[in-house]
This record gives structure tokens, C-alpha cells and sequence, in this order.
């Protein structure tokens, strides 16, 4: 019997004050989930979800780079490439600013960017964006700039060469650009455990598709969160499947508690929905995201199953281990 694990990204929080002092996962009225979740456990949220899911689905962090990873989410060419994340941000009295707000502003953005690609042209550029304005660029290059990445605002390192003439020239008055981090080259990747060798992932996130994608295992790149439950509901006849909701992140990068909750809520409703049924149900956090401050939490994060496990109530468990865990019965 295949098993659907529910990412509810970046949902652990700071307690908020609009709330009287509650996160917004104490405040999300959640019936289905509260009806399945048959114990819970804890473990050690990571900054990043790459380096989460990762050490979940292998147990070891990542060895690849976050833009290598969001490339092979995106279907993009790294053969001898290299690869960029580039993030919509303000670069103002230097420093680097990132900008999550983008819904009006980032179709401008991402014009400027094509626009201008072409001082790239020696080094034979493919870009895909996706949310909001970011972007994964690989070319043929040899440059891997070590720079600040996200959330919290950075001190601005230059960039070099025909990458830095970009976002020099895609600047706008308000000091609005892409900014690369992330960077870097294919290598090697670790085995995924055993026990959910068979797994599809579906998401809206290159993150997520990448490190399912550098482990062999199918993908699915749909933006629309409805549109992820009947196609996760049908792939889970066939395998084990990941069904990863990266708004409940976004909303907290934007600072907006209120949205934090009604996605939740929003997603409980299409789990009943859809899943009312499915007998192997496991939700789980990567690491909290502040709606005060907007950045990740390395904090302990929990998680829940619908079926017995050998994990213990409440038992803390490495996220390394927990998914072997997981998938193992309590012995008598």
C-alpha cells in the first residue's frame, strides 16, 4: 500500500501577536487532519527545504547546489553547466534586499531580463523562471560566485563579468533585479532509502521536483495548488507519493499570517476532499518561517502519521532516520 507525504513548507512560526500569542498552525481550523493524525513525533527543522527533503528521503544533506537542484526540477540541460538561482531583489545603500512581494511587479522583471539576456550570449544562457520572478539561469561558465542568499537582507557582493553587467543593466530607479546565490556544478547524490524508492513528487516548487529528480524518482510541476490533489490521487495508486505545498512558505516570507492560516485551511479542505480515504497519510514541516521577520526557522518541527509506526508519542527522532521510522511498525 503506497503512502502520500504531505510538505506543509515553512509552517512552524513565531508565536504572533494579531493571534494573542498563537502560530498560525495553533489558529488553522484543520478537522481532517486532526481526524487521521494517529501519533506525532518531532524532529530538527533545516534551514532549507533542499537540505530538509534531502536528509529525509536519504539521510545525508544534500551534495548538490540549491541552483542544480531547482535545474533538474525544471527539466534544464547541466551537462558541463553551470547554474544560477536568481531571486527578484532591491540591491539599495548596499545591500541585497530580497523582494517576495512580486505578484505586480515581477511580469516587468522578468521582460527586463529577457531583454537583456543576450549580454549573455557568449556563454549560451537558458533561463526558465517560475514563482514570481525567480529564475534558474545555466550557461557555459566557469564563474561560481559565493554569495549571500536568502531571506534576510545581505551585505551586496558585487558580480563579475557578463552576469554582473546583467543585473547592473536590469536594475530599475528603485534598485529592483535579479540577484544570483546558490550557484554551482553537478555532482554526485546520494542513494534514497529502500523503503520509498518508488515516489512521485508533485509541486509547484523546483526545489522539491529537483531533489526528487537527482534521485531518479518521477516529478510533476503543477502551479496550481487545487490542481495538485486529483493528480496526487491518482499517481498514489501507482506509487508512494510527495505532495508539497510551498504557498504556506510563500505567505510567510510575505509576512501575512492571515493567508498562512487560510492556506492551511484551505489545504485541509482538498485532503478531505480528495483523501478521505487513503489509508497511509503522513504530514510533515521542513523548518518554520517567520510572519513577523519573513525568514526560516531551523527550529524542532513536528509531524504526523494516520497508521502506526515505531516512532513514539512525541518522540524526537533525526530527520536522517525518520522516514525509515516511518515506514517501520513499533515492534511488541
Amino acid at each position: 500500500m503506497n503512502t502520500l507525504f504531505v510538505l506543509l513548507d515553512g509552517a512552524e512560526d513565531h508565536d504572533i501577536p494579531e493571534f494573542n500569542g498563537k502560530r498560525p498552525m495553533d489558529v488553522a481550523k484543520m478537522p481532517f487532519m486532526d481526524s487521521v493524525a494517529k501519533n506525532k513525533g518531532y524532529t530538527d527543522g533545516r534551514e532549507y527545504t533542499h537540505l530538509f527533503l534531502n536528509e529525509f528521503l536519504t539521510g545525508h544533506p544534500p551534495e548538490l547546489p540549491r541552483a542544480v537542484i531547482e535545474a533538474l526540477g525544471l527539466d534544464m540541460n547541466m551537462n558541463g553547466r553551470t547554474a544560477y538561482r536568481l531571486s527578484p531583489a532591491y540591491i539599495r545603500n548596499g545591500t541585497v534586499e530580497w523582494a517576495y512581494n512580486m505578484e505586480e511587479l515581477h511580469e516587468a522583471l522578468t521582460s527586463r531580463v529577457l531583454e537583456n539576456l543576450h549580454l549573455l550570449g557568449d556563454h549560451d544562457p537558458e533561463i526558465e523562471f517560475f514563482l514570481n520572478g525567480r529564475a534558474i539561469l545555466t550557461m557555459n561558465c566557469d564563474d561560481i560566485p559565493d554569495l549571500p542568499s536568502p531571506p534576510m537582507p545581505a551585505s551586496y557582493r558585487a558580480v563579475s563579468g557578463p552576469l554582473g553587467k546583467l543585473i547592473e543593466t536590469v536594475t530599475d530607479k528603485d534598485g529592483l533585479t535579479v540577484y544570483p546565490w546558490g550557484c554551482g556544478r553537478l555532482g554526485k547524490q546520494n542513494e534514497i532509502h529502500e523503503c520509498v524508492k518508488d515516489l512521485t513528487a508533485i509541486s509547484d516548487s523546483p526545489t522539491a521536483l529537483g531533489i526528487c529528480a537527482s534521485l531518479g524518482q518521477k516529478y510533476k510541476f503543477i502551479r496550481n495548488l487545487d490542481d495538485r490533489f486529483p493528480i496526487a490521487l491518482k499517481d498514489l495508486e501507482n506509487s508512494n507519493v510527495l505532495l508539497h505545498m510551498d504557498e504556506v512558505d510563500e505567505y510567510s516570507h510575505q509576512k501575512d499570517p492571515i493567508k498562512k492560516v487560510k492556506v492551511l485551511e484551505h489545504i485541509d479542505e482538498l485532503m478531505e476532499k480528495y483523501f478521505s480515504d487513503a489509508e497511509r497519510i503522513v504530514y510533515f514541516v521542513d523548518h518554520g518561517t517567520s510572519s513577523i521577520t519573513g525568514e526560516h526557522l531551523p527550529v524542532t518541527v513536528p509531524f504526523w502519521t494516520s497508521f502506526d509506526t515505531s516512532v513514539g508519542e512525541n518522540e524526537k527522532v533525526p530527520p536522517g532516520s525518520m522516514l525509515p521510522r516511518i515506514m517501520s511498525l513499533r515492534r511488541k
